[in-house]
């Protein structure tokens, strides 16, 4: 035997799944896409612009013994980079690679 919520929530649902026929929901979800997913994806836009413009120092490198700790060389490239390595944030075991470009 089913308890009253269960009964109340597949009513409800079944009621939402029929509102949909008379096409008003087509106008909804229209408008909610105007209104909210276009000026959210144009300020997420000027938020990555902005954070863009923003250039900043790496701080200074401090050679832990306990990190970048290279036991045999990567199997691709010199041997020193990791798959992913990217030069501006990711410093060698000796230090970082060179200045922004």
């Amino acid at each position: 035997m089913a308890s009253t919520t269960s009964m109340v929530a597949r009513r409800a649902f079944a009621a939402a799944s029929q509102a949909g026929h008379d096409g008003g929901s087509v106008k909804t979800w229209k408008i909610l896409s105007f209104v909210l997913a276009l000026p959210g994806v144009a300020v997420c836009m000027v938020n990555a612009y902005l954070k863009m413009q923003h250039q900043h120092d790496n701080p200074e490198f401090v050679p832990y013994s306990h990190l970048r700790i290279r036991t045999k060389k990567w199997p691709w490239g010199d041997g020193n980079h990791s798959l992913f390595h990217n030069p501006h944030t990711n410093p060698l075991p000796d230090g970082y690679e060179g200045p922004h470009h």
